[in-house]
């Protein structure tokens, strides 16, 4: 689990840990001792943030109009997410 720097606390390391997943969170500058964590693995994290950025410009996706299931077209939105998808990457 890749996580910033607010999700630094021992508990939780443990917690992920004891679930069988292996945490990439940086340490506060506050800690006293260091916690390794991956470099490149977390700056691979803002790719992803960037692509949800991406995301929210399309008006269909960020309103979230086909996930509401009485307007009859709740299966679109995954099509729709892929479509965005597409455009994006190829733009």
């Amino acid at each position: 689990m890749i996580a910033d720097r607010g999700y630094d606390a021992d508990w939780f390391r443990e917690a992920l840990k004891d679930k069988g997943i292996h945490p990439c969170i940086p340490g506060r500058k506050s800690r006293g001792k260091a916690v390794p964590c991956g470099k490149r693995r977390y700056r691979r994290r803002n790719r992803i943030k960037i692509m949800f950025g991406r995301l929210k410009g399309w008006r269909r996706l960020a309103t979230g109009y086909d996930r509401c299931a009485r307007n009859g077209c709740a299966k679109t939105f995954p099509t729709v997410v892929a479509l965005a998808a597409a455009v994006m990457f190829w733009l």
